[in-house]
């Protein structure tokens, strides 16, 4: 499973962007701050739905930029606030949608243990369309574990999900963390989430790092105001 470099520029409206990252194997990391301190611009550069200005970005051998790698050619798995289902496509296709053919040799077990533990057996034969919510979302984690990536990024997936589903959700993504090994990236604007998926957090203010490390570092000792008022209880 590769390492982890990137080194993000991107200008925003407000600031410039510069973030740099470094992480090794199946480690993960929450990037947290207020909003629009550019949390997703770094998630959205490395998934490839954006193109830095400047920097690195290199996943094992495979260089993500420069340039910009098309996103078929990214092994990263990308979870957004919106699902982005193809509506008129059953469930059992929105889920094996991403998978190519040299993808799918051993893929059923796999395949057969996301339906089983996201409990999409039911549904697999249902339009997207006519599921609720809450399967939507169950639907998109399947399809981004599907390929079995070695990256994923959680831009706040859990938006509009009651607390039961957020823990299952929650609880699902570790397990499978734990036996895949990927390296996972998470953001999201309520802590208790984001400390319960990952060990460690960067804090981030108008496009910059100011603060990484445990989160009982961070909480015992913030090194902005602003930071402090975010991990307030």
């Amino acid at each position: 499973m590769p390492t982890l470099e990137a080194h993000i520029v991107k200008a925003r409206r407000r600031f410039r962007l510069d973030v740099e990252l470094r992480l090794e194997q199946g480690q993960r990391l929450a990037l947290f701050g207020a909003s629009g301190a550019g949390k997703s611009t770094v998630l959205s550069c490395l998934a490839g739905i954006e193109g830095p200005d400047a920097g690195r970005i290199r996943l094992g051998d495979t260089i993500l930029y420069p340039p910009n790698l098309p996103l078929h050619r990214r092994p990263i798995a990308y979870l957004t606030q919106n699902d982005w289902l193809f509506p008129h496509l059953s469930v059992g296709a929105n889920v094996t949608f991403g998978l190519r053919g040299h993808e799918t040799n051993g893929a059923g077990p796999w395949l057969e243990e996301l339906k089983e533990r996201l409990a999409l057996g039911p549904l697999w034969n249902e339009r997207a369309r006519e599921v609720s919510g809450g399967q939507a979302r169950k639907v998109a984690l399947a399809r981004m574990l599907a390929r079995r990536p070695p990256l994923v990024l959680l831009d706040e997936p859990f938006t509009a999900l009651d607390h039961p589903a957020i823990h299952d959700l929650v609880d699902a993504i570790l397990k499978w963390q734990a036996e895949l090994g990927f390296t996972l990236i998470a953001v999201d604007h309520r802590n208790q989430i984001l400390e319960r998926l990952c060990p460690r957090a960067a804090a981030i203010e108008d496009g910059r790092i100011v603060q990484e490390g445990p989160w009982a570092e961070l909480e015992d000792a913030p090194a902005t105001p602003t930071l402090a008022a975010l991990l307030a209880p």
